[in-house]
């Protein structure tokens, strides 16, 4: 359906529900539906926030996924543009297991994940900025008082490790995360209905930030792999 008669596709309004997945997605089909290519400039930021009804930093934390993608960039005083096409099929990349079993799905990513967090840790210990180091503490922070006061962790431990990957300023760990957090959200929230899953973990993930801080790549290294010894002990353990 077009706008006012013209060849411009509509952007239309969301229900409240996962506001930054759903403008996401909604870009992801406009681009697809306006057909547009590499170079091609997206609407500004205020013309989403109206047609999409929704906040600024809404808008934002979606443009950040696409950027973490490598599809967009932003252009000081210019506008965003796109450097690749994407549609609604590519914009998310699924992750497939052919084991039906929880144990060995939390192991299989575990794999993944310790090769990428241990390079990320090492890269953002050599490259953080000041201002990373902030953002960084800031999410250690709201993990360490949502964990003492609850016992446990959930986004604000995704949050931190984000933090850490954003600090690499290599756009690709982030990406690679971002393409897996669905599949780490549905096998790594409470496995086994254990609210207690590797909560040994915690205290290393204060002490991996000292590391970053230290701009110490071995500690990052050695930190991270602590944190995810804990992880893999406690799925051998709860699993049996």
């Amino acid at each position: 359906m077009k706008a006012n008669g013209s060849d411009r596709p509509i952007i239309r309004p969301l229900p409240a529900v996962d506001r930054a997945r759903q403008v996401t997605e909604a870009l992801a089909h406009y681009v697809e539906d306006a057909r547009l290519q590499a170079g091609d400039r997206l609407p500004a930021e205020r013309e989403l926030m109206a047609a999409l009804a929704v906040g600024r930093s809404t808008i934002r934390e979606a443009i950040r996924h696409f950027q973490a993608l490598g599809v967009i960039e932003t252009r000081k005083g210019s506008g965003t543009y796109l450097l690749k096409p994407v549609s609604r099929d590519t914009i998310h990349v699924p992750l497939q297991f052919e084991t039906p079993h929880l144990r060995d799905v939390l192991l299989q990513t575990l794999e993944v994940r310790r090769g990428i967090e241990c390079e990320a840790g090492m890269v953002a210990a050599r490259r953080r900025s000041a201002k990373d180091l902030l953002v960084i503490e800031e999410k250690l922070c709201e993990m360490e008082r949502v964990h003492i006061a609850k016992g446990a962790s959930g986004p604000e431990d995704l949050a931190f490790h984000l933090a850490v990957y954003d600090a690499t300023h290599n756009p690709l760990f982030r990406q690679l995360l971002e393409q897996m957090r669905e599949t780490f959200e549905r096998f790594w929230t409470h496995p086994f209905d254990r609210q207690d899953f590797a909560r040994r973990s915690f205290p290393f993930h204060r002490t991996l930030f000292n590391a970053i801080a230290a701009q110490d790549t071995e500690a990052a290294r050695r930190e991270t792999l602590k944190i995810l010894d804990v992880v893999e002990e406690d799925i051998k353990e709860m699993s049996r």
